[in-house]
């Protein structure tokens, strides 16, 4: 068991260090400077959740109806679209600074922002509709059950290790982020954010662009 368990760390640590920079990446990373640490946690958890439930679909076959010739090309556009969307508005959003106005210098006002459950759904929806995300766990989980020969108490043990050292990572990304803050000026804060929107929006093109010349 324990050494099942390391083999999915190392599969984590992989993954994190080689694929770990996509747009969920860069959401999380802008969620930490702009939204907090706590939020930025939510939304790695969110991203969690999306690859146990592709793992699990994997597992039970339910992935061919997502990578079905079929249906690719029309998830993959409408993917990138959405990417892209979410780049344009990561891209226009404005990094405001809010001071109470009292007698005491900078008193910060407590802005209330989304609800828990929106990074959470955020996290998951932003890894969901990336294709290339399916297919890697695809061809992951297709050949670590081969090696397996399907036990299922040896799989859940590996990918419990994997999918957690992912966790782990991107919350590790997100406390990094967080800790830069300080050192960040407004303006700093807006021109990471153009950046990031900028990669989310590359990723959405790049996605509408590789799944139409797959498919010719």
């Amino acid at each position: 068991m324990f050494s099942l368990i390391i083999e999915g760390i190392i599969l984590g640590l992989t993954l994190a260090t080689f694929f770990g920079f996509g747009p969920a990446f860069f959401s999380l990373v802008q969620t930490s400077i702009h939204r907090g640490f706590g939020s930025a946690v939510l939304l790695a958890i969110g991203i969690f959740l999306n690859d146990m439930v592709m793992v699990v679909l994997c597992l039970m076959g339910a992935i061919q109806i997502i990578t079905a010739p079929s249906n690719y090309l029309w998830f993959g556009i409408s993917s990138g679209v959405i990417l892209i969307i979410f780049g344009l508005v990561t891209y226009s959003r404005k990094v405001v600074t809010l001071v109470a106005e009292t007698d005491d210098d900078d008193l910060p006002i407590h802005v209330k922002g989304p609800r828990w459950f929106v990074f959470i759904a955020k996290g998951f929806f932003m890894n969901i509709v990336n294709p290339f995300v399916w297919i890697f766990w695809v061809g992951v989980v297709v050949g670590i059950s081969t090696r397996f020969s399907g036990n299922e108490d040896e799989l859940v043990y590996f990918f419990g290790g994997t999918l957690l050292t992912v966790l782990a990572t991107d919350i590790g990304k997100a406390y990094a982020a967080y800790n830069i803050k300080r050192f960040l000026t407004d303006r700093m804060i807006g021109i990471f954010n153009k950046i990031a929107g900028i990669g989310l929006i590359v990723f959405g093109l790049f996605l509408i662009v590789k799944v139409i010349i797959e498919i010719l």
